[in-house]
C-alpha cells in the first residue's frame, strides 16, 4: 500500500512537505494580510462570507440534514455492528474519559461564551413574533438547541466516523484524504490528497484561533469583574502567553497525560458548576423546562432544520443558522480527526450514538440551566438584573452578569475563568495534535516538537489578530475556507457507505462459511482463518 511521502524538514523529524509548506504559506499570508490591511481584509472576508451564506444557504441545509439522516441510518442498520478496529477489540479509553475528551474537543470555549448569551439574544430579538414574550422564550431555546444539537453533532460524527473507519478498519493514515479512498484510490497520495489536507489544516488553525481570541477576551472580562483588571490588549497578551505556555506543557505530556487529564478536569468542573447552578437556582423550573425544551425542539426539528426564509425574504438565518452550519463544517476536520484518534475499539453504533447524543444532552441541560434561567429571570417583571443589557454590551459578559444573581458570585466567577483557561488549553492542545497529524502524513503519534511548534503558532496568531483587530475578518475567512470542505463531506458520506457495504459483506460471508455443516473437521480446520478475517481489518483492493 502507498503512503504519504514524508521527510525531515529543519528541526521537524517527520513532515509531509507539500501539506506543511503550503499550509504555512497560506497561514502566514492571511496573518500578514489581516495585520497590515485590516480594513480591506474585513471587507473582503465579510463580502465572501455574505456571498456564501446568502447564495449557498440551501446547500448547507441539505448537507446538515443529510448528515443527520445518515447517522440515524448507520445506528439502526447492521453496519452498526462493525467495530472500529479488530472485531473483538475493546475500546481504548473508558466511557467517562472518552466522553470528556470528545466533549472538550467539540465544544470548548463556545459553551461558556454562548450558553447564556445566545438564548437571551434570541429572546430579545427573535426571528419571528414579538420579543421578550413566552413564545419568544420557547423559540429562543428551540433555535439555540438547533444550532448546538443534532445537526451540528451529525457533521462531527460523520467526519470522525469516516476517519476512524478508514484508519482503524482499513489501515489507512489518520488523515482527511483517507476518507476519499473508495473514490480516488491511490490518487489520495497525490495532489488531490494534499489539497484536502491543506483545507483541513487551514480551517482548523483559523477556527481554533478565532475561538481562542474570543476566550481570552472573555477571561479578561471575568478578571475585570473580579479584580478590576483593565480590559486591554496588554492584559490579553499576557493571558495568551500564560495559557499558551500551559498548552505547550500539556502537549509535551502527551495525549494520555495531557489532553486526557485536562479533559477529565474540564468535565468534572462542568458537573460541579452545573450542580451549583441547579441547586441554588430555580431547580424545579430547570428540570421542568429541560424536558419541555427537548420536546419543543424535537417537535420543531424538521421545520427548523429545513427552514430557509424563502417566504419572508429576511436575512436573519444567514447571520445565525447558516453561519453556524458553515462554522461547524470548518471545525469538522479538527474535531473529526481528534475524536477518531480516541475512538479505537468502539462499534459504529456505539460511536454514532455516543458522539451524537451524549455531548448534545449535556449541552441542552447547560443551555437550559444558564440561558433558560436567564430568560426566566427576565420574564419576571419584578426583576431588574440587566441581563439583556449585558448581552447587548458584550456577549461574553452575559454569564458573569447571571452569576452575580447567585450566592458565592466571586468564587464561581473565578471558577468560570479557570474553566475558560482549561478549555483554551485543551482546544489549543487538541488542535496542535490534529494539525501535526495532518502535516505529518496521518502519523497518529507525531513528534512532540512539532506539536509544540503548532501550539506556539496558535498563541502567536491569536495575539497578532487581537493586536490587528482582525478577529472578525479572520473568523469570516475560516468560514469561507470551510465551504470547500462541505463538498468534501458529501463525497465522504458516499465513500463511507460504499466501504461499509463491502465490509458488511465480508463479515456476513465469513459467518456463513463458519456456520456451514459440511463437517466438524472442516470447520475446525478453517476456524483460525475465519476468526482472523473477523478480527482483522479487511484490506482495500483496487476498485474497492
Amino acid at each position: 500500500m502507498n503512503e504519504v511521502k514524508v521527510s525531515r524538514l529543519g528541526p521537524f523529524p517527520r513532515v509531509s512537505v507539500p501539506v506543511f509548506t503550503v499550509s504555512a504559506i497560506l497561514i502566514v499570508g492571511f496573518i500578514v494580510f489581516g495585520a497590515f490591511f485590516t480594513d480591506l481584509a474585513g471587507e473582503v472576508f465579510s463580502a465572501a462570507q455574505s456571498f456564501i451564506t446568502s447564495k449557498f444557504g440551501w446547500f448547507f441545509i441539505v448537507l446538515m440534514n443529510a448528515a443527520l439522516v445518515l447517522c440515524i441510518f448507520l445506528a439502526a442498520s447492521r453496519y452498526g455492528d462493525i467495530r472500529l478496529g479488530y472485531q473483538t477489540e475493546a475500546p481504548q479509553y473508558s466511557l467517562p474519559s472518552w466522553i470528556g475528551m470528545l466533549f472538550s474537543a467539540g465544544i470548548g470555549i463556545g459553551l461558556l461564551y454562548w450558553g447564556t448569551a445566545e438564548p437571551l439574544y434570541h429572546f430579545m430579538a427573535p426571528p419571528m413574533g414579538e420579543p421578550e414574550t413566552i413564545e419568544a422564550a420557547k423559540q429562543a431555546m428551540n433555535i439555540s438547541f438547533l444550532h448546538w444539537g443534532l445537526h451540528a453533532w451529525a457533521i462531527y460524527t460523520i467526519v470522525a466516523l469516516a476517519l476512524a473507519y478508514f484508519h482503524f478498519r482499513r489501515g489507512l493514515p489518520l488523515s482527511i484524504r483517507s476518507t476519499l479512498y473508495p473514490i480516488l484510490g491511490k490518487k489520495i497520495y497525490g495532489t488531490w490528497g494534499h489539497v484536502v489536507d491543506i483545507l483541513a489544516v487551514f480551517g482548523t488553525m483559523f477556527g481554533v484561533v478565532t475561538s481562542l481570541g474570543l476566550g481570552v477576551m472573555q477571561i479578561n472580562s471575568g478578571l475585570e469583574s473580579l479584580f478590576g483588571l483593565p480590559n486591554s490588549l496588554m492584559v490579553q497578551f499576557a493571558l495568551i502567553a500564560f495559557i499558551t505556555a500551559m498548552a505547550c506543557i500539556s502537549v509535551m505530556m502527551g495525549l494520555d497525560k495531557g489532553i486526557k487529564r485536562l479533559s477529565d478536569i474540564n468535565i468534572s468542573m462542568t458537573v460541579i458548576l452545573l450542580v451549583f447552578m441547579v441547586i441554588l437556582g430555580p431547580t424545579l423550573f430547570i428540570f421542568d423546562s429541560f424536558i419541555e425544551n427537548i420536546g419543543n425542539y424535537l417537535t420543531a426539528l424538521v421545520p427548523l432544520g429545513m427552514w430557509g426564509e424563502s417566504y419572508t425574504g429576511t436575512e436573519w438565518q444567514h447571520a445565525w443558522t447558516i453561519f453556524y452550519w458553515a462554522w461547524w463544517v470548518s471545525w469538522a476536520p479538527f474535531v473529526g480527526v481528534f475524536i477518531a484518534r480516541i475512538s479505537r475499539g468502539r462499534t459504529i453504533r456505539e460511536f454514532v450514538l455516543g458522539v451524537l447524543l451524549i455531548p448534545m444532552t449535556i449541552l441542552f441541560f447547560w443551555f437550559t440551566t444558564f440561558g433558560g434561567v436567564a430568560i426566566h429571570f427576565e420574564l419576571n417583571p419584578a426583576n431588574d438584573f440587566g441581563l439583556i443589557e449585558a448581552v447587548r454590551a458584550d456577549s461574553g459578559s452575559a454569564i458573569f452578569a447571571l452569576i452575580n444573581q447567585y450566592p458565592l458570585a466571586q468564587p464561581i466567577t473565578l471558577m468560570i475563568v479557570v474553566m475558560i483557561m482549561l478549555w483554551f488549553v485543551t482546544s489549543s492542545d487538541s488542535a496542535s495534535f490534529v494539525i501535526d497529524m495532518l502535516t505529518a502524513g496521518g502519523e497518529t503519534n507525531p513528534p512532540k516538537i512539532q506539536r509544540l511548534f503548532w501550539a506556539s503558532t496558535e498563541g502567536l496568531i491569536a495575539a497578532i489578530l487581537l493586536a490587528a483587530g482582525g478577529l472578525s475578518a479572520l473568523q469570516a475567512a475560516a468560514i469561507v475556507a470551510g465551504f470547500p470542505f462541505a463538498l468534501v463531506i458529501f463525497v465522504m458520506m458516499y465513500a463511507l457507505l460504499r466501504a461499509l457495504g463491502r465490509d458488511q459483506l465480508i463479515l456476513y460471508r465469513n459467518q456463513q462459511w463458519f456456520m456451514t455443516e459440511e463437517s466438524v473437521e472442516h470447520n475446525s480446520a478453517n476456524a483460525f482463518r475465519d476468526e482472523h478475517l473477523l478480527k482483522g481489518p479487511p484490506k482495500i483492493v483496487a476498485g474497492d
